[in-house]
């Protein structure tokens, strides 16, 4: 029950990104972002709002913290990765952001004071030598005069923001319950996002097809990733502790490769699996003497 909850969100997460790439056109991305969190939102808003009546409404004591993380999370990390899936494949883009444990250790030493061992510098070292095998297509000689996609910096601009993300939920969680927690930080994301959208209007308007299939893929983005994607994945972690499921994540561009091939006709290529255990090799050594958890 346990890898059925953890594998659950990957797969969802995969389609995310499958589905961002067959609409990418057909809808603004930070705009696609937005309509996507909203939509979860009034989904969620039924079994929030009795609870937080409950415990005395809105958590107002928690906004200096939730604004960023709803920033972060919500709004960034997400708009970035549609903003990705215009001009990068969803294999590039998953592959990119299967390298986020060493950017969190990264991150975590050079802002947050985090203890990282020589063996876990190893690791996110590895690991990048994945990313960097995507984003020079297994060609070495590329690097040297790499030309890389808006999609691709995007991607690892993400990642980036996801990073941050992860380590404010370490430090600085309030102590809501899950449910709750993600309905705030949506309400935040929402808002503050919303002149980032109109801005994305005013600069490079692109039509919005509404379309049945836009319909569907917003049904699916708000539900899916969104809200079951998030408590299988709360659920998971609560029952295998913290260090197991960063292994299930890198199913995400795995399952991204098969449903592209699928549905997309994106074919992967031999640099794809070799990116993969690259990736993959880094975090099993970035993982192995893990240090105490921040603020354990």
């Amino acid at each position: 029950r346990t890898a059925l909850l953890l594998t659950l969100p990957t797969l969802l997460w995969a389609g995310n990104a499958v589905v961002g790439r067959a609409i990418a056109g057909q809808f603004p991305p930070v705009a696609l972002n937005w309509v996507r969190w909203l939509s979860a939102l009034v989904v969620l808003a039924p079994f929030v709002i009795v609870g937080m009546r409950r415990r005395g409404g809105w958590p107002r004591a928690s906004w200096r913290v939730m604004i960023p993380i709803g920033l972060l999370g919500v709004g960034a990390y997400n708009a970035l990765q549609y903003m990705a899936l215009q001009t990068s494949t969803a294999v590039n883009a998953t592959l990119i952001g299967a390298s986020m444990p060493a950017w969190i250790l990264g991150v975590g030493a050079l802002f947050f004071h985090a203890q990282v061992s020589a063996r876990q510098w190893l690791g996110a070292t590895v690991s990048i030598g994945g990313v960097l095998c995507v984003l020079s297509q297994g060609d070495p000689a590329r690097l040297a005069s790499l030309s890389l996609v808006p999609g691709d910096l995007y991607m690892l601009l993400a990642t980036v923001c996801w990073s941050f993300y992860t380590w404010l939920l370490r430090r600085k969680r309030p102590a809501l319950p899950g449910l709750e927690f993600l309905a705030v930080q949506i309400v935040y994301g929402v808002l503050l996002s919303a002149p980032i959208v109109a801005l994305e209007n005013a600069v490079g308007p692109i039509a919005m097809h509404w379309t049945p299939t836009v319909f569907a893929a917003l049904a699916y983005i708000a539900i899916g990733p969104s809200i079951v994607a998030y408590v299988c994945w709360d659920y998971g972690v609560a029952r295998a502790g913290a260090t197991v499921p960063v292994f299930f994540v890198n199913l995400t561009p795995l399952f991204a490769t098969i449903l592209s091939a699928a549905v997309l006709g994106e074919a992967p290529h031999l640099y794809h699996g070799a990116a993969f255990l690259l990736i993959l090799a880094g975090i099993a050594l970035a993982m192995t003497n893990t240090p105490r958890r921040p603020g354990a």
